[in-house]
């Protein structure tokens, strides 16, 4: 007898917040085959180690992985050693700089190290493409290559676009999406997840195991999440990101920094909140029952815990309402002491503060009107001249970026 759920309820959870199945018959006739036979699916999803931390970005597939998991069925996290010394080009402009061995083993252990905070150490298979791409060697990698015509890598859009405009693009570039492709047939997955930048490389590994007379995956996409500026994606470049390894008192004042309504794509994607108790909140939200404020400290506190655990959550919350939620006086922010000599003006000041990411960033957000500045906490006024003079007084200037602020003093 079957151990897994029943089909609709799997269902139900497996597609929450996915963006595309390719195709959703096929998923459904391997679930009831599954559950028919008790043969759990085996869950395919591939992540090139190319920076140390991961953000909460990354976790989207991580979390559907983790559904996957507490359904019954088998997930493989999958190290690209091998292609991470390639580098995917999805959506590059150029070339992307290759790694070296080095890079991406020391890479890898930083991820092992992360993706248990969501996923189920015991229930978790971690494998290394080089196992078997290394092992192909020049015969096999062209044997590989002759599954695959150009003009069909270069329906791919970023290949596409650059031949268009006349840029380079190097024979190794072509190599990754086949090399992708084929972790699949290795694994004779049933199901690869990925992001929506990843449907291409993800149908290829479709049509490898095709040629190779194995049943094809089903193909699953989940969106990229935006960050918390509610316009691009969450990137550690453009400093709207929440990382994973980051303190749970700066996870939860940036989750708490996000809009209204960006908070409900936090709860989709971020959460393991079943899509009828999120309808729920929406409701009480919509209705005047609950405050979106109170819904969102609900979104920080799951994030926290997620990651430090349900007393550093409380903990977090608590130090939250202690220094942002006061009712009436100052705020009480952060601290941040500035070396001499001071920044040379406004733009530099924000970036040394820590409330932009970059001088471009900064320079844009005070054009936005999003940049305030006040003396005691209580009158605010908006910073209009991105080169002003930064000059905190003895007793400090509060600086607030959006919804996030701290207390710059000098030293």
């Amino acid at each position: 007898m079957s151990n897994f759920p029943p089909l609709k309820e799997q269902l139900d959870l497996i597609l929450k917040g996915v963006e595309a199945v390719v195709s959703a018959d096929e998923l459904e006739k391997k679930l009831a085959r599954a559950e028919k036979t008790g043969k759990p699916l085996k869950i395919k999803a591939g992540f090139d180690p190319s920076a140390p931390d991961l953000h909460l970005g990354h976790t989207v597939v991580f979390r559907k992985m983790r559904h996957f998991q507490e359904l019954g069925h088998e997930v493989i996290f999958l190290i690209g050693d091998f292609t991470g010394r390639i580098g995917d080009p999805t959506g590059k402009k150029a070339t992307r700089p290759q790694l070296t061995e080095e890079d991406v083993l020391r890479n890898a252990e930083t991820y092992k190290a992360q993706v248990f905070k969501i996923l189920d150490r015991e229930k978790t298979t971690i494998d290394f493409n080089a196992r078997w791409l290394s092992a192909l060697g020049a015969d096999g990698m062209i044997k590989l290559a002759a599954k695959y015509t150009v003009a069909r890598l270069l329906e791919r859009d970023d290949f596409a676009k650059r031949f268009r405009e006349g840029k380079p693009i190097a024979v190794h570039e072509l190599l990754y999406p086949l090399c992708q492709g084929y972790d699949s047939v290795a694994l004779s997955a049933d199901v690869e997840l990925g992001g929506t930048d990843q449907l291409f490389n993800l149908l290829v590994g479709r049509d490898l195991m095709r040629e190779w007379g194995q049943e094809p995956q089903v193909v699953m996409t989940l969106p990229l999440l935006v960050g918390l500026d509610g316009v691009d994606k969450m990137s550690k470049s453009l400093g709207n990101y929440i990382g994973v390894t980051e303190t749970p008192d700066e996870i939860f004042g940036k989750a708490m920094s996000v809009s209204d309504t960006l908070m409900w794509t936090y709860y989709t994607l971020l959460t393991d909140r079943r899509p009828h108790e999120i309808e729920e909140l929406k409701a009480q939200v919509a209705s005047g029952s609950l405050h979106p404020k109170r819904a969102k400290m609900d979104l920080a506190r799951t994030l926290v815990a997620s990651f430090h655990g349900a007393d550093a959550a409380r903990g977090a919350e608590e130090e939250f309402e202690r220094r942002f939620a006061k009712a009436a006086g100052p705020v009480h922010a952060e601290e941040v002491r500035l070396s001499q000599p001071l920044p040379e003006n406004l733009v530099a000041a924000l970036v040394s503060l820590g409330l932009c990411a970059s001088k471009n960033i900064a320079r844009q957000k005070v054009k936005e009107g999003a940049v305030s500045l006040s003396s005691d906490g209580i009158d605010w006024k908006k910073a209009e001249n991105p080169a002003e003079a930064f000059l905190p007084t003895p007793e400090g200037v509060f600086v607030k970026v959006g919804k996030r602020f701290v207390k710059a003093l000098s030293e």
